[in-house]
């Protein structure tokens, strides 16, 4: 199974990013942690990513606030799948991050999720590796049929409740 490489521009995202290791571990999905920066280590985040498709990975997430240009840089180093996580904070709450990692030009393109959504960026990474994966897929079905089916019981407990 490929790996999913997770790069935060900050230890300061971990309390963010710490919700898509909890997915992985949920589906048994192998990943690494790093902290690198867009602007503080360009050379070392070109230099992972060039090399991620050879050392097993098979998606980068990159999670960044403020001018976030991480998953960017990401993206222009790859042609993996690469996944952005715009983090919430600074002058403007994430707005800004979330605009610098949306806004891509053609042909470098980004998948952005939500600000701090790093459990939807691990939901779509695992997708995206359950595409070779027939194993990661039946589970990721599961969890879709046990989802929908606590939505049922919740349904089913108000109607219950409304009708006394």
């Amino acid at each position: 199974m490929k790996k999913v490489a997770v790069i935060m521009g900050s230890d300061s995202d971990l309390p963010v990013v710490e919700k898509a290791f909890k997915v992985f571990d949920e589906f048994e999905v192998p990943f690494e942690a790093h902290v690198m920066s867009a602007h503080r280590t360009p050379v070392q985040v070109a230099e992972f990513v060039s090399a991620a498709e050879e050392n097993g990975f098979g998606v980068v997430i990159a999670a960044a606030g403020m001018a976030a240009h991480l998953a960017g840089a990401c993206a222009a180093n790859t042609t993996l799948p690469v996944i952005g996580i715009p983090v919430k904070g600074g002058a403007v709450d994430g707005l800004d991050a979330l605009l610098a990692t949306v806004q891509m030009p053609s042909g470098i393109p980004v998948a952005t999720v939500a600000l701090n959504g790093a459990a939807n960026a691990a939901y779509l990474a695992c997708q995206m590796i359950a595409l070779s994966d027939a194993e990661l897929s039946a589970k990721l079905k599961k969890a879709r049929v046990d989802a929908a089916a606590v939505i049922a019981e919740k349904e089913a407990a108000l109607q219950a409740k409304l009708k006394k």
